[in-house]
């Protein structure tokens, strides 16, 4: 039950500084963090960095990932476009709200990473 409750915890944080402090407490009461609550930290630390940029929805898979955007996106549109013109093997859009992502995400350690890695292209 306690677990579940820490799990609940993880998932609703507010920002990445109640993330951390959770993360600190639960490795000090737990030690070491077994791999799935490890994956929760790091999906719900993509959550909360995806949040301001207006993407509703991350969806990954070990082909890629697809991102679905609010109906008014809070990044820089210009970037978007560059992004998918400067690699459009990699980037298209689907619809008119979601970023399809064409790549080889099979490892789930290298799929948290390079989604990371597309969140920053989006905001630089």
């Amino acid at each position: 039950h306690s677990r579940l409750v820490l799990y609940k915890r993880i998932a609703s944080a507010k920002d990445q500084t109640e993330l951390r402090d959770l993360q600190v407490e639960m490795i000090d009461r737990f030690g070491l963090l077994p791999e799935a609550t490890k994956n929760l930290f790091e999906i719900t630390e993509l959550k909360l960095r995806a949040h301001p940029l207006g993407i509703r929805k991350i969806e990954a898979g070990p082909k890629g990932a697809r991102l679905l955007f609010d109906e008014n996106p809070k990044l820089d549109p210009a970037i978007l476009i560059g992004l998918i013109q400067s690699r459009p093997n990699t980037y298209k859009l689907d619809g008119s709200d979601k970023l399809r992502y064409i790549a080889d995400l099979e490892a789930p350690d290298r799929r948290v990473k390079k989604i990371h890695t597309l969140l920053d292209s989006l905001i630089d």
